[in-house]
């Protein structure tokens, strides 16, 4: 069977209703691959915390651009790899913000459940991220397991 792959490339402003935007363009674009409504709610939930996390600990709020990179791969392997980046202030200890309940959000409004949800949903994660340069989250779900 031939691999065969598509891609989409995503800029947002850093701005909270923006979430709801990258979870639903992001779905439909991996409806092409017949994924099951539970592969699409995965992918949508873990989209969801990736882009929040830019809006909240990588912007802190202010003004900033969150980009999105989209692969949609089908053919032996079937997979979706979403990338979210952001510019903004970075991730001193990656290991230690990806523990269940860690955060930095002093407000108490956030859970620190981000990390470990993006894990739970996706087959896949990988965070890096280098203070003052901000951060790439690579998350990779496979449809059809």
């Amino acid at each position: 069977m031939e691999t065969k792959k598509e891609h989409l490339r995503l800029e947002l402003d850093s701005l909270s209703q923006n979430e709801e935007f990258a979870r639903v363009v992001t779905a439909v674009f991996m409806s092409r691959l017949n994924p099951t409504l539970e592969e699409i709610d995965d992918v949508k939930t873990a989209v969801s915390e990736a882009v929040t996390n830019a809006v909240i600990h990588g912007y802190k709020g202010e003004a900033g651009t969150i980009y999105m990179d989209i692969t949609a791969q089908s053919g032996e392997e079937t997979s979706l790899t979403v990338c979210v980046r952001d510019a903004g202030v970075g991730i001193p200890n990656v290991k230690q913000a990806m523990e269940p309940m860690y955060t930095t959000d002093t407000s108490g409004e956030r859970s620190g459940m981000g990390f470990s949800f993006m894990e739970a949903f996706m087959d896949q994660v990988q965070v890096e991220s280098e203070p003052g340069r901000g951060t790439l989250v690579t998350m990779k779900k496979f449809i059809g397991r």
